[in-house]
Formats: C-alpha cells, structure tokens, sequence
C-alpha cells in the first residue's frame, strides 16, 4: 500500500485526553510555584506562565503539524535530523552562541529566545535508533555490523551533552537508546558489555566534578549536611510531609517561598504534593501511567515495525523521563536536573514533547497492522 493511500482509523482519544490534562494542569502549577518568585524577581506574578503559555501555543502548533505529517517521512530525513542537532550540540560551547547558567553551556541564544538542544537530541536519537532497528534487522545479533554503528552515533551525542555538563540527559539518552536495542533484538551480551564500559565513563564523571559528588553524598545521607547538599531533597521532603493525604490547598505551598529551590521547574511535583497532597501526586502519576500504556500500545498496533519502535521510543523518552524526575523529588534518585514533562516550565521541553506526541499521535492514526 502506498503511503499516500494509506487508511486511518483516527487518533488515539485517550491519549489526546490525558496530554491536554498534563498540558493545562501544568500551566496551572508552573503559576502556583512561581507567581511570588516571580513577582520579586521580575515584577509580574505572571511572568512564568505568559512565556509557559506561549511556548504552549507554539507547541501546540508543532503537535498538529507533526500529527499531520506521516511518519515515514520523518524516516527519509533522519540522518540531516541528526546532522543538524549534533551541530547545534556543538555550537552551544561557540563564544557567543552558546548561553551559560549556574556553569552549565546547554542553551543557544537566538536573540529573541532560548533553545536547548539536548532536548532535540533525545528524539534525534530514538528516530536514528528505530531507522537503524529497521534497515539491519537482519544484522542485529552480529556486533560489528548490527551494533556497533548504533553505539558509536549513540557515543557522538553522549559525549557533548556530558561536557555541557548535562549527567541527566546524557544518562536519558542511554538508558532509553539500551531500551530499544534491547526491544529491537540486539544481543543482551552486547548491551551488557556496553554498560560495563559506561561506568568509568560515569565514574569519573562523578568524582571529578565536585557538585556531582556533593549530589551523591546528599541523596545517600541529605541529613549530613542539611544547609547545603541535603538542602533541596530535605524541602522536598518538607513538602510531601505537610502536603499529606489531601494537601494543603491549590497555592498555599510555603516550601515554593525560597525554601524549595527550582520549585517551577526541577522540583515542581514536590510543590504538587505539598500542595495537592499524596492524592494529588498520585493522579499525576496515574496521567504519566495512562500515557505510557497508550503510547506502547500505538506502537504494538503500529503498521510496521519502524513505527513500532519509533513510538516505542517517544514513550520511553517521555516515561523515563518523568518517572526519574519524581524520583528524585521523593529521594529515590539523585539530583539530575530534569524537568517534568508537560508540568515542568521549560519551553524547549514544552516543544520538543509536544512535537514526540503529534509524531505519536500520527502513527496511531495509521491503519494497523493485521
């Protein structure tokens, strides 16, 4: 069947559901977190969600056009994708180009906006690993011709997006590139050995960077050092604590009032649970569930096998991403500096996710496979 007579059996309905929820709750807490920060630093308790709104309507508007774009087509054009986002990784150390924050160079300054392009590079990547799943099927248990290319394009993102530095998503990156291959029917040895390979890499990481050893020693023991390291995961305890079973009502949050750093952004589901309280944190967590259950079953119904993995892909992004996110807001995990995605304020985030669901909300809409 050619593609431009393909049927559609129309998009998945829950899923466009459970976004516009995530989506609309996210403007709602990214107010709640920020308006008084907000109002002392710049002056208008709305200054966050005005831009949280735009970069909404602006994601919005790539939602529809990727819904709208048959994802084959994004298979033609994988490798420029990839070309072009490796390049942007690489122009954020350029003088000039590249905006630096708190000692991280992860956003371009174009001038009239801010772009971080380690949030394109995640679907660069999961759209390179489903093309490759598919074009060396036949190849995928032999190491030099099935693996190997994957592990080394996998490497050529890894290692900018960790010298940005940027130790979350480049474990992101990973952990969701392992998940596929792994799906995609690459040999556990191979992807055992690689991650074996990973921890030197990951080690020194850690230990030659002073604040990431502080995070690590603060998420084993934040109680040694409560002023400081423990400082972030011990308010966001605070915060799950007073917020109980019920919370304490939409906006009355006090651990938001410079006591939970990032409140808008890294540690925004530390102010949902204080806020809304255990039921609350609990219905976001249902919304992810439901998304994720969704996404796996767009791709299970998926006409063919690149759209299986491609939406394989976008859900593990997405779930991965989440679910260390509010890991590391309850303590299970170490400080990453992840948003939440939807929830979060992050305008590259916002588009870029926004972007993966129109992508997955269109190989839902082709016929399934028989």
């Amino acid at each position: 069947m050619s593609l431009s007579n393909t049927k559609h059996q129309g998009c998945d309905f829950l899923l466009c559901i459970t976004i516009a929820i995530l989506v609309l709750f996210g403007l709602v807490m990214v107010y709640s977190s920020s308006g008084v920060y907000a109002l002392e630093k710049h002056h208008d308790s709305l200054y966050f969600l005005k831009r949280q709104f735009i970069w909404l309507i602006l994601g919005c508007g790539v939602l529809w056009l990727a819904r709208r774009t048959n994802y084959h087509h994004w298979e033609r054009f994988t490798y420029p994708i990839l070309l072009a986002t490796l390049l942007l990784l690489l122009a954020v150390m350029l003088p000039g180009l590249g905006l630096e924050d708190n000692g991280a160079r992860r956003w371009l300054d174009l001038g009239f906006i801010t772009f971080q392009p380690s949030e394109l590079a995640k679907f660069a990547l999961v759209l390179f690993m489903a093309k490759s799943l598919v074009k060396r099927a036949d190849k995928l248990r032999n190491f030099a011709y099935g693996y190997l290319p994957n592990l080394i394009v996998l490497g050529f993102f890894f290692v900018p997006i960790l010298f940005q530095p940027d130790l979350g998503t480049a474990m992101i990156i990973c952990a969701v590139s392992f998940t596929m291959m792994f799906v995609g029917g690459i040999r556990k040895k191979f992807l055992i050995l690689s991650g074996l390979a990973l921890i030197p890499f990951i080690a020194s990481a850690i230990f030659t960077a002073e604040y990431r050893m502080r995070r690590i020693m603060a998420f084993l023991d934040p109680w040694q050092d409560p002023k400081d390291t423990g400082f972030q995961v011990i308010q966001s305890f605070y915060a799950f604590g007073r917020g109980g079973t019920w919370g304490l009502g939409l906006g009355d949050s006090s651990q938001k009032l410079y006591y939970l750093p990032e409140a808008h952004t890294d540690f925004i589901f530390s102010v949902i649970g204080e806020e809304l309280g255990f039921i609350g944190a609990s219905a976001l967590v249902l919304l992810f569930l439901v998304l994720i259950w969704r996404g796996l079953m767009i791709a299970y119904r998926s006409r063919d096998v690149f759209g299986a993995h491609l939406a394989t892909g976008i859900t593990l992004l997405i779930g991965y991403q989440a679910f260390i996110n509010m890991g590391v807001a309850v303590g299970l995990l170490p400080t990453k500096g992840l948003t939440l995605p939807f929830i979060s304020m992050g305008g590259s985030s916002m588009v870029v996710s926004m972007m993966c669901i129109g992508v997955l909300l269109n190989i839902s809409d082709q016929k399934a496979r028989n």
